[in-house]
């Protein structure tokens, strides 16, 4: 970081003064205390920096999430309270460094798309004022797209935390439902609500996300990872794309722009197939032309009964209309979602991920305002289902459409989070970041595993993710077996006494690295494997007797040199025979 905490606090109500969008903020925290929090940081920076892996950042709260001591108001005054604890998604960006500006405004009780049913008036779009920001996470998307603040928190239930993202020109990262907990979170839907991050850039966004991560007593819902997780995307995703009569609701612009999107993934090494999305679409009917919306009156329906004149007129019609819903229909429709979810898997069954437009439009603010029903429908077109069948969803920009930002958002299935992230990195162009969650096994591989050698496939099916090149110390010796396919064995000998072997790591989670021990033959083993850096990791080993029958390669410091070597010199233009 160049700046210091106070420098980049200093900067960030500087460019607050610039850009006069009071209508962000419903608490904004003065600077000097802001600036006394940034110089405490900065007097621990140097001793515990690698403990603040957010050190210094800037961070915008949506104003349906606790922190300590500002007031929680969800956008309707008369619901306010100031909370003693920050919600555990707030806490946990603190304590790896991050530093609140203020809270946020938004789509009153987090009812809407748009970004203007708030008594403090709508949010402007970062880069077209006359346009909406999309909500109901609208301050918060316009607080990091106007370059306030680093990194700023939303909730989505039906695509708060994504709409925002594309219609502003940034990054939201929507997770699966209870990776973060929604305890300290003033509900929408509490079955489907998510706390969600936004930022300018992928890599900045999953370290935010990263941090927030984990199960909270407090809040029953929420999850942890799987044990067989995948790690990575496979080299060359499978990404389901929609038709073309599933764009209709696109404009000409628009649609060019999402096969331009498409056409960019393919160039990168993914494989797209063409499948019909309507039973998803279908699904996403269910939220608010359904019986699901009752959830909305079971989050702050009696508020809303006892003070309907402090309410948005049009949430409040959303709100107390489901108090009508008889419980039966409710059951009905759950299942239906059940349904809709084995619809759902089968759909996506064989791909990586599904590649959609992250909304259909952006409307002008009056245009809303004249008809705040109808638009609101119909942004929500590409996002409704996905809280509901338990995906979940990264958005990022991917160029202009009509002279407004366009976004796509890649959607993966539950815990899929980190293939999500990857397949959006192909289209941001940012190197991958590490993965997510950080709870994986590594293991050094030597051979036949290394990447472009044919059992790579092995790791990769399994969600494996490369994390490198490694290197041992001088005290192994590596042996070419008489295996099919070729492959060598590495073995310890005494220090000194070996070369240095070239490898790679990978990293793969507890249950993959059970199952691919489990399908190890013989006379292959892991074991702890030494490497040059001075540290221990779990890595291919061959037994001595097998190694000996081998012709020993240790001088070519590797499988892949002593690969090209061979090839080489029996002049077989770079193609090798499983024959050694």
């Amino acid at each position: 970081m160049t700046q210091s905490c106070a420098e980049r606090v200093a900067a960030a109500y500087r460019r607050i003064a610039e850009t006069d969008r009071p209508e962000v903020w419903i608490t904004l925290r003065d600077e000097a205390d802001v600036l006394a929090e940034a110089q405490t940081l900065d007097d621990r920076a140097t001793a515990d920096y690698a403990e603040l892996p957010l050190l210094g950042r800037l961070l915008a709260v949506k104003d349906n999430i606790d922190v300590a001591g500002l007031p929680t108001t969800a956008t309707c005054p008369a619901y306010a309270y100031t909370p003693e604890i920050s919600a555990p998604a707030v806490r946990r960006l603190l304590d790896a460094g991050a530093i609140v500006l203020g809270k946020t405004n938004m789509d009153q009780f987090a009812t809407g798309l748009v970004g203007t049913r708030s008594p403090h008036g709508p949010v402007r779009n970062a880069l077209r004022p006359e346009k909406i920001s999309g909500g109901s996470s609208s301050g918060s998307a316009v607080a990091v797209a106007l370059g306030i603040a680093d990194i700023a928190l939303g909730t989505d239930t039906a695509g708060s935390g994504r709409v925002p993202a594309a219609l502003n020109g940034i990054v939201g990262i929507k997770p699966t439902l209870g990776l973060v907990p929604t305890t300290g979170v003033v509900p929408a839907a509490r079955s489907y609500d998510a706390v969600t991050v936004f930022a300018r850039t992928l890599t900045e966004a999953q370290q935010a996300l990263a941090v927030m991560t984990g199960p909270d007593d407090g809040d029953p819902r929420s999850r942890t990872w799987p044990e067989d997780v995948r790690l990575a995307a496979p080299e060359h995703p499978r990404v389901a794309v929609p038709r073309n009569k599933d764009l209709t609701p696109l404009s000409t612009e628009a649609r060019a722009a999402f096969k331009a999107t498409v056409k960019q993934l393919e160039a990168v090494g993914a494989e797209t197939t063409t499948v019909d999305i309507s039973p998803l679409l279908q699904a996403a009917q269910l939220l608010y032309d359904g019986a699901l919306v009752a959830e909305r009156h079971a989050a702050v329906g009696d508020f809303v009964t006892r003070a309907p004149s402090a309410v948005d007129p049009t949430v409040a019609a959303i709100i107390l209309a489901a108090a009508e819903i008889p419980a039966h229909a409710l059951v009905a429709d759950l299942e239906r979602l059940d349904h809709h979810k084995a619809t759902a898997r089968r759909l996506l069954s064989d791909f990586d991920a599904l590649l959609l437009p992250t909304t259909t439009e952006h409307p002008d603010i009056t245009a809303v305002q004249a008809d705040p029903v109808a638009i609101n429908t119909r942004l929500g077109t590409y996002t409704n289902f996905v809280n509901l069948l338990d995906m979940a969803a990264v958005a990022v920009p991917s160029g202009e459409a009509d002279g407004s930002p366009f976004g796509v958002s890649v959607i993966t299935r539950a815990f899929e989070d980190q293939t999500g992230i990857d397949i959006a990195a192909l289209l941001t162009g940012e190197q991958a970041p590490t993965a997510l969650p950080d709870t994986g096994v590594d293991l050094a591989v030597f051979g036949a595993h290394l990447r472009g050698q044919p059992l790579n496939t092995q790791l990769t099916d399994l969600g494996a993710r490369y994390a490198g090149e490694v290197t041992t110390t001088a005290a192994y010796r590596l042996f070419a077996l008489d295996t099919t396919p070729a492959k060598p064995g590495l073995i310890r000998v005494a220090p000194s006494s070996g070369a240095e072997i070239t490898g790679e790591r990978w990293t793969l989670s507890p249950a993959a690295l059970g199952h691919f021990l489990a399908a190890l033959p013989a006379p292959m083993s892991l074991g702890r494997v030494e490497l040059a850096d001075g540290t221990w990791v779990l890595g291919f080993q061959c037994d001595p007797d097998s190694a000996a029958t081998g012709g020993d390669i240790s001088h070519h410091g590797g499988w892949r040199t002593y690969l090209e070597t061979t090839a080489s010199a029996s002049g077989s233009n770079g193609e090798f025979s499983a024959d050694i």
